[in-house]
Formats: C-alpha cells, sequence, structure tokens
C-alpha cells in the first residue's frame, strides 16, 4: 500500500480505518499511526518468523512504540487480500512483502470508538500460510 492517505472517515475502502493504518504503516513516517489511537488503546500483535517462535507485542502505547521501534521500516509493505467493517469492528487480511516478494499472511482485527480513534487492535502474522 503506497498511498499514505491520513482520511479515514471515507468508505471507499470496506475496512477503511485499517486500510489507512496500514498505509501509514508503510509510508515514510508510520509514528504517525499514534495520533489515531485512543487514550485506553490496547494491543496485541504476535508475530511469527516461521521457525517456531513468536514475539508478542502487547500492552497499551508503550507497546505499541515499541513495535514501531523494532521494525525494519520501509522494507516490508502491507497488501490488502480482503476486509470488512461491521459496526464498530474492521477484519483486515492481508499479505506482507519485502521488496515486492510476499513474506507472510496477517489478520488484523480493530475496534474505532465512537471518537474515530482505534481502541483495540489484534493482528496474527505467519509466513507459514499463504491466502494468495
Amino acid at each position: 500500500m503506497t498511498d499514505t492517505s491520513t482520511d479515514i472517515s471515507t468508505d471507499a475502502a470496506p475496512a477503511p480505518f485499517l486500510t489507512a493504518w496500514f498505509d501509514i504503516l508503510d509510508s515514510d513516517d508510520p509514528t504517525r499511526i499514534l495520533d489515531l489511537i485512543s487514550d485506553d488503546f490496547t494491543l496485541s500483535i504476535l508475530f511469527s518468523t516461521g521457525d517456531g517462535n513468536a514475539t508478542d507485542f502487547a500492552g497499551d502505547r508503550a507497546a505499541l512504540v515499541g513495535y514501531l521501534e523494532q521494525r525494519e521500516k520501509g522494507t516490508r509493505t502491507h497488501h490488502l487480500l480482503s476486509a470488512t467493517t461491521l459496526g464498530q469492528d474492521e477484519l483486515f487480511l492481508g499479505e506482507v512483502r519485502r521488496g515486492g516478494v510476499p513474506e507472510a499472511s496477517f489478520v488484523a482485527a480493530g475496534r474505532v470508538d465512537d471518537h474515530g480513534r482505534l481502541q483495540r487492535l489484534l493482528i496474527g502474522r505467519s509466513s507459514q500460510i499463504r491466502f494468495t
């Protein structure tokens, strides 16, 4: 995803908030996602490397900051395969690519609060399964 638009109010995408989230994450300034989270934000990002090991970045804003700090900025991009929205909840199935080459599949679930901020985020990533 290369569009770095931060307009998350559009209904053009089936999961507009998470679509914009991953666009920003793949941009030159991924820390802008910190402006999109609620005061009571919590997350869990289970990041499997495919060797039977996984890292769980879990917690609040500080955990998200820690996740952002360890990322290889500019090497991995997120690509939408399918998505849907039901009320305040968005589901996003995607593929992570490194240099354009598929590396892993991931699924993200997010809940957007009444103020348009991300309140909950759960992401699972694995290199052991492909949806394409």
